[in-house]
């Protein structure tokens, strides 16, 4: 028997891994996760655990950096949980109400579980769109830079 030390390891790889791609997912809009799925052939099979569903979340907030925290307020999210025919199951949230958005975050999470074909999906889907989302981030904030004020303060001699 291996002591806990020696599994905790790899769980933590997988589930920051699974993390990882499901920020990408819900993160993505639904023409790029649309695209993708497309491409799969053959198109997986699979039933709903829990159909999209609309819903709304409290978002939580510090005060300054590491402050009390405050419900900041409530935002709308959707849902959605399946299973493959090979049992798999993928969750997905979003935020908004775009049904097929968690919907297909939903199934490609649970694609991405295959320990065969895993690998080769996220190379072949999440890298690409997750390098799409840090041009994204780059673009906006060279366009924000491109704004800045610098303020300052002058000492102004006596009259």
């Amino acid at each position: 028997m291996k002591p806990d030390s020696d599994m905790k390891a790899p769980m933590d790889r997988i589930t920051k891994a699974r993390k990882d791609w499901m920020g990408v997912l819900a993160r993505t809009g639904t023409e790029g996760l649309e695209a993708a799925f497309a491409r799969l052939a053959p198109e997986p099979r699979y039933e709903y655990l829990r159909p999209p569903e609309v819903g709304m979340t409290m978002v939580r907030a510090r005060a300054e950096a590491g402050g009390e925290r405050f419900n900041l307020g409530e935002m709308t999210m959707c849902r959605c949980s399946v299973r493959l025919e090979d049992g798999s199951v993928g969750h997905g949230f979003v935020a908004g109400r775009d049904r097929r958005h968690a919907e297909l975050a939903a199934l490609f999470d649970a694609l991405l579980q295959d320990p065969e074909s895993g690998p080769d999906l996220r190379r072949a889907v999440i890298d690409p769109l997750a390098d799409a989302l840090a041009e994204g981030r780059r673009e906006r904030a060279a366009k924000t830079a491109a704004t800045k004020v610098n303020f300052f303060t002058m000492v102004r001699g006596e009259d």
